[in-house]
């Protein structure tokens, strides 16, 4: 690595339970290397000690970061940039920060790779119909004689949303026999065509396609998107997977359809609230899948942030252009 002629001050601030799994000692004694790295901060003793600050010129973060407000930032005077090992910057970004034009990296990229994984997971049972399949033989104890499935044989999967994400769940479904389909208002024809996809509205991706899965930010727009009638289009024994936002699903609508359509199998990592309200059908439905948010990075997966902020702060230090710094115009899009 190039000689450091200067070693900038940096402090991390996150919640405790993760910080190991997030920043475990190989990546902290890269950051040490490469930053004079204070004690690590809670966002809450933070707030009591705000002149932790002073002189702090990188902010190192990730779940249970805190606010990027004014009185914050009016305790960190040298701040140069901010290295978040998390998806979104939405919750700590405010108008006072982002004034400040000071670089704000997220790790959503490192987050895109367990979520697109898993979600290429369920795409492929999806096709399979495994989930279906495996309750009418609990039901019924017995096999069918010969299952009808799509299978990943010329079958359509239907994308909603080609962000981060979701462009990598079309890139990894490039090497299987399927067509690959998507409905995002901000990709064109063009871009979309460089991952494979064909752009379609959102009756035809419910109605052609054996698996939806749902990858759209949660924005005034999209929440509630997806509803029962969307749902209501989709043939026998599809799969709907949502690895997003709870609330781009309109439960209330849906939670109709999936009961009275067996055949529809509902795989749902989110939900809205989350976890659902004791009493939800949710738990009940026997063609409902849940889980507790399997899908972003756990445990050892977590260093991949961590690594990647590592990165960006190694081009920081060296003056070289950051690679996931977020735009301000672009912020509103991560979920």
């Amino acid at each position: 690595m190039t000689e450091l002629q200067h070693r900038p001050t940096a402090v991390l601030v996150m919640e405790e339970r993760r910080r190991g799994d997030v920043y475990p000692d190989t990546v902290l004694r890269e950051i040490a290397a490469l930053a004079q790295l204070r004690e690590p901060l809670t966002r809450e003793r933070l707030a009591e000690d705000p002149g932790a600050l002073d002189g702090v010129e990188i902010l190192l973060s990730g779940w249970g970061a805190p606010v990027l407000d004014s009185a914050l930032l009016g305790h960190a005077p040298d701040l140069r940039a901010v290295l978040v090992a998390a998806g979104s910057v939405r919750p700590l970004t405010t108008p006072e920060f982002w004034a400040r034009g000071i670089p704000i990296v997220s790790a959503a990229a490192a987050n895109a790779i367990p979520v697109a994984e898993f979600t290429l997971a369920q795409v492929l049972l999806g096709l399979k119909q495994v989930h279906r399949i495996s309750r009418e033989i609990r039901e019924r104890r017995e096999y069918p004689s010969d299952p009808r499935v799509a299978g990943a044989y010329r079958s359509k999967v239907g994308l909603l949303g080609l962000g981060e994400i979701g462009a990598l769940v079309a890139s990894h479904l490039r090497t299987f026999d399927v067509e690959v389909l998507a409905s995002d208002p901000v990709v064109d024809a063009e871009a979309a065509a460089e991952l494979g996809v064909r752009l379609v509205d959102l009756d035809e991706l419910f109605g052609t396609s054996a698996v939806v899965s749902l990858h759209a930010p949660l924005l005034p727009e999209t929440e509630g998107l997806v509803n029962g009638d969307l749902v209501a289009k989709m043939g026998l024994g599809a799969t709907l997977i949502n690895t997003a936002r709870g609330a781009v699903v309109d439960e209330p609508s849906v939670i109709p359809v999936l009961r009275d359509r067996p055949d529809l199998t509902a795989i749902l990592d989110v939900t809205w609230p989350e976890p659902p309200v004791p009493d939800s059908p949710l738990y009940t439905l026997p063609n409902v899948v849940l889980t507790p948010h399997l899908a972003g990075a756990l445990g050892a997966e977590r260093a991949r942030m961590g690594e990647l902020v590592v990165r960006e702060l190694r081009r920081f230090v060296l003056g070289q252009p950051l690679q996931h710094a977020v735009a301000p115009d672009r912020a509103h899009l991560r979920a």
